[in-house]
């Protein structure tokens, strides 16, 4: 079993819309990056993030800010918290198997951006719809964070082996 398969077979049941970013993406894409959370890009309809809420409930997974987390889904209240708070992602976790789901509520690139490139990787059963390398580093130059700066050159090295194996 892979990590988070239980929520990638869920999204897939439930035809939700988003992209893998972050840590995982990285590995997804041939890297190898050590994270026990996973970062998603999802489309922001209020249908499509009611989805994911919903989806990461049932599986028993909690919210750590003091909201409700179906508030995600209502437009207002998340732009609040990006203009307001400086919110970045909205995380949800389950302590038992130590595992976290963050949502990028705030990013460089938009999904309908990430959507017209990204890549089906193919994990056992599963085909899992991940961000392109390309756009992935506009995300890890924006955060620009230490760990940012080796994720980007991880990509790099990725995208000059995949150069020469065509």
């Amino acid at each position: 079993m892979i990590l988070y398969e239980e929520i990638f077979r869920e999204f897939q049941n439930k035809k939700v819309k988003y992209v893998v970013v972050g840590g995982i993406a990285i590995n997804l894409l041939g890297g190898n990056r050590s994270t026990y959370d996973m970062d998603i890009l999802v489309e922001m309809s209020d249908e499509n993030l009611k989805k994911v809420v919903s989806i990461l409930k049932r599986k028993g997974y909690r919210v750590k800010q003091p909201v409700n987390p179906m508030d995600i889904a209502i437009k207002d209240i998340r732009e609040d918290w990006i203009r307001g708070k400086n919110m970045k992602a909205f995380n949800f976790y389950k302590e038992e198997d130590m595992k976290e789901v963050d949502i990028i509520i705030d990013s460089p690139v938009r999904f309908e951006d990430a959507k017209k490139d990204y890549l089906r990787v193919k994990s056992g059963p599963l085909a899992i719809p991940v961000i392109s390398i390309k756009k992935l580093i506009k995300m890890k130059e924006k955060a620009g964070r230490p760990v940012d700066r080796f994720d980007i050159a991880t990509l790099k090295g990725i995208q000059r082996l995949k150069r020469r194996i065509k």
